[in-house]
Parts: structure tokens; C-alpha cells; sequence
């Protein structure tokens, strides 16, 4: 049983995930099924990934047979930047709820503090390839948020991706708080300053990108995360994978990781981290790994007057 986080509105947040960005759809829904069978109940999703119906179907199916309840499962959804002004919110967050085939969302996250144009192409560009923004607030865009919850579509809000004063500034108008923030953390990337400044608000922290996104090599003269032979004396003294200690650290680096798998044997290694624990010299360890790589850019949104990684954190 994966240990779970309180929220500040007093739901209960599973504090490892299983995540769905770039999840092929053909085995999108197979992978959620496995999911549920492992152990995994908190599900992290997006309008963007295009995979929310064949999600909804695995959870529906789990449901159907008995194995899980509606309540048994945290089913996480984000707000696009296409649908920032405050007419389209509540409309989106219903049209997800649609392709889920589920009555409400157990938290509802605005995906980037930057709204883009409206529309049907969901990443709009100009002749430069460089995203056409769209000039809504995104603290208008909170404000609607909060209706999601008022209407009972969504138990909590929250925010992903954004900088310590985008925060601050949701903080000071809100009237509903956020209770989670999700942001890119991995051993690559420690966020110490942003996850303090998240947690005394409030909010828990959810990490994307847990593992560095394997396969990718944000910088030449940096390996993969999880080939970094510094990781190897820790694999070997607790016979795990380099997955699973890097899971490990990140929870007991106080996030919620959500790494993103379809097979079936990598499921079951990132859900079992619960049956070991890193030293506070291996904590540090690894956090000396830290280089600021980030890999989640979104770079051609740079020039947005709302683009959040301008400021040190």
C-alpha cells in the first residue's frame, strides 16, 4: 500500500503516481489496468496527452470488476493554455470529465501559468515557429478554477510549472487555495528553493519528470540519468534498480513522483520503493548530482510575458 500525503482541504494524495504524458494509446489503457492491479491509485493526466478517454476506460474497467472503487483512485487533470480565459475553464474541465467518463476530478491543475491563443490547434505558432500568446491573466484563469470546485467538478485545484512569484500572486487572490503544485524534479534538477516556498503555503509537490525522461540527454556532456555510474553503489547495496533509488530519494526529498511506464515489469519496480531507505548522507549524496537540467522547457512559449523559468526559481 503506497503511503499517502494530506492535502490542505483534507483529501488524502498517494504520494507516488503513475504518469501518462506521451503514453502511446494503444497501450494506454492496458498500462492503467496493470497499474491498478500493482497497486497504483493515483493517476496523473492531462487534456494535452490526447490519452484521457483510454485512461478513463482502464480505471471504468477496474471499477466494473470490483478491484477498485471511484474513491479508491486520485485522478489528477490539467487545464490547457489554449483554455485560460475564463469562459472556456469550467467548459474544459467538463469535457475532460466527458472523455474520462468520471463525475469529478480528484484535483484539476492549471498545466503553464501562459495562456496561447485560443483555438483548436493546441499549440499555436507564428511564422517563427515561437508560440502565439494569448493576453489572459492567468490569475483571471484561477479565479475560474475555483468554479470547477464550487460546481463539484473538481475536489481540489492547483498549479503546475509555475515560478515563485506567479505563486505568490495566485496566493493573494485566491479564494479557494491551491493544494498542489507539480513541478519537474529529479536528481538533475533538486528544486529545494521552489519545493520550501511551495510546502509553507501550503501546497504538496508532485514531480514530473522523476527519472529525467529516459532516453533523452538534455546536455552532451551529462548521461542519462539513470546511467549515471554514481548511482551504482547504491543499486548494488540495496539490489534495486537505478529507477528505483532515484524514486526513493525523490520521496524522501519530500515530492510526489509520477513516473510514466507501459511496461508491465517497470511498473512493478517503480511501485515497490517502500521497503528501503536512503541514509541522510545518501540523500545528500544524491542531491550533489544537482546541475539545473532542466528538460521540460517549453521553450518556444521564452518570450511570453508569463513564461516562468526567467527567475531563479
Amino acid at each position: 500500500m503506497v503511503p499517502t500525503v494530506k492535502l490542505c482541504n483534507g483529501y488524502d494524495l498517494p504520494v507516488l503516481g503513475l504518469g501518462t504524458f506521451n503514453a502511446s494509446l494503444d497501450k494506454t489503457e492496458r498500462a492503467v489496468k496493470d497499474a491498478i492491479d500493482i497497486g497504483y491509485r493515483h493517476f496523473d493526466c492531462a487534456y494535452r496527452y490526447g490519452n484521457e478517454k483510454e485512461i478513463g476506460s482502464g480505471i471504468r474497467v477496474k471499477i466494473s470488476e470490483g478491484v477498485i472503487t471511484r474513491e479508491d483512485v486520485f485522478v489528477t487533470s490539467k487545464l490547457w493554455n489554449t483554455h485560460h480565459r475564463p469562459d472556456l475553464v469550467v467548459p474544459a474541465c467538463k469535457t475532460t470529465l466527458s472523455d474520462f467518463g468520471l463525475d469529478f476530478l480528484d484535483l484539476y491543475l492549471m498545466h503553464w501559468p501562459f495562456a496561447v491563443k485560443e483555438g483548436r490547434e493546441l499549440k499555436p505558432r507564428d511564422a517563427t515557429g515561437r508560440a502565439i500568446p494569448s493576453d489572459v491573466d492567468y490569475v483571471d484563469t484561477w479565479r475560474a478554477m475555483e468554479e470547477c470546485v464550487k460546481l463539484g467538478l473538481a475536489r481540489s485545484i492547483g498549479l503546475s510549472n509555475f515560478n515563485s512569484k506567479q505563486i505568490q500572486r495566485i496566493m493573494d487572490i485566491a479564494t479557494i487555495k491551491p493544494a498542489v503544485h507539480q513541478i519537474e524534479c529529479h536528481p538533475y534538477l533538486t528544486q529545494e528553493q521552489l519545493i520550501a516556498f511551495s510546502k509553507v503555503r501550503g501546497m504538496a509537490v508532485t514531480a514530473h519528470c522523476p527519472l529525467g525522461s529516459p532516453g533523452s540527454n538534455a546536455k552532451p556532456d551529462t548521461p542519462p540519468l539513470l546511467k549515471d555510474m554514481r548511482l551504482q553503489p547504491l543499486t548494488a547495496k540495496y539490489n534495486k534498480t537505478a529507477a528505483q533509488v532515484v524514486l526513493r530519494y525523490l520521496t524522501q526529498h519530500g515530492v510526489i513522483p509520477i513516473p510514466k511506464s507501459e511496461n508491465k515489469q517497470h511498473l512493478e519496480e517503480n511501485y515497490n520503493i517502500f521497503d528501503f531507505e536512503l541514509t541522510e548522507d545518501e540523500m545528500h549524496y544524491i542531491s550533489t548530482f544537482n546541475r539545473n537540467i532542466r528538460i521540460c522547457t517549453f521553450i518556444e512559449a521564452r518570450d511570453h510575458k508569463d513564461y516562468p523559468f526567467h527567475i531563479e526559481f
